[in-house]
């Protein structure tokens, strides 16, 4: 129940977009204490956001097997989408202000292809749809009805996504709801897994409902790549969660895996990414965003803004849940 308080009541009325350089987020600290100074690899290794040891442990099968992390990360997740008690994503999301269960996921491999699904319905596994469209579309994106249709004609199976524990959550809702493009529901949290596989190859994979009682058509940063997941095969990968109107002003997921680039740590990277929403946003002690990253040598890390996130990480070295450190 911890992570499911992750986001604090929040409007959408947000400063602009920072414009500053990326270089100039490297002058904040002398440059020496962010440089990634380990020798050793760790490999395979996965790392999701939140307490959810049954998606690492089954991408973790994956990867003991010498599978790839692409297959490792897309099983991971599908865990927590036919969860039903995970009211955040796939089967069980909580709906969106008209009472439909709407769905977002994207998904990235070592080559650099993506592919994602945004606003779907009836289709429980929406990061395997994502998959689809990266493999077989000349697509990155696909949306709506289209998704829909897309998935069905991949040989998806119709289903209802709407749990009765859903839908009375959401019927007590609406006796005081306001529909206003004011985001004012708690509960809320997105799954985003990232893996390095036994050959040293990173893919990622990201998930989600979308904010409980949302406007309908709202999007967040989950399926957008460089904002809720990004991934380079060459440095590392990065994931959020948490408010993704802020995420995707900044591009997150994009900035973490930059500035690891640059010598940055996983852990610092992530810490920077907080700053930038936090500096752009006077109301930033009213929402909450979390990142989790990972470095080519299999080195991790995770921040936030407010206290209750965590993330797992399983290795050969064990299977652990990781307290993030916070700004606040």
């Amino acid at each position: 129940m911890q992570r499911r308080k992750f986001l604090k009541k929040s409007g959408l009325s947000t400063a602009g977009i920072l414009s500053a350089p990326i270089l100039a987020s490297c002058k904040t600290e002398p440059k020496t204490k962010n440089i990634v100074t380990t020798n050793s690899t760790i490999k395979p290794i996965v790392i999701a956001t939140w307490n959810v040891p049954n998606a690492t442990a089954e991408a973790w099968k994956v990867l003991e097997k010498k599978g790839n992390a692409l297959d490792a990360v897309e099983a991971g997740v599908k865990m927590e989408e036919a969860d039903i008690n995970n009211q955040s994503v796939g089967k069980g999301g909580r709906p969106d202000r008209d009472g439909n269960v709407t769905l977002d996921a994207c998904i990235m491999d070592q080559n650099g292809n993506c592919g994602a699904v945004v606003y779907m319905q009836n289709v429980t596994h929406a990061i395997s749809v994502a998959r689809k469209v990266m493999e077989d579309t000349p697509h990155v994106m696909l949306a709506g009805l289209g998704a829909e249709k897309f998935a069905y004609d991949k040989g998806f199976p119709k289903e209802n996504l709407l749990t009765e524990k859903s839908k009375a959550e959401w019927s007590e809702w609406k006796k005081e709801s306001k529909y206003a493009p004011v985001i004012n529901i708690e509960n809320h949290d997105t799954i985003g897994m990232l893996a390095i596989d036994t050959n040293g190859d990173i893919s990622g994979a990201c998930t989600t409902s979308g904010m409980a009682y949302k406007m309908a058509g709202r999007i967040g940063d989950s399926p957008v790549i460089g904002s809720g997941l990004f991934v380079d095969n060459e440095i590392g990968g990065a994931t959020a969660t948490g408010q993704g109107e802020e995420i995707v002003k900044t591009v997150g997921s994009f900035l973490v895996v930059e500035l690891m680039r640059q010598g940055w740590s996983p852990q610092k990277a992530c810490e920077e990414a907080v700053n930038r929403i936090i500096k752009n946003d006077p109301n930033y002690k009213d929402i909450q965003v979390g990142y989790i990253a990972v470095n080519k040598k299999g080195e991790t890390g995770g921040y936030c803004i407010h206290p209750g996130f965590s993330y797992r990480v399983y290795s050969e070295e064990g299977h652990e849940n990781i307290t993030s450190k916070s700004y606040l």
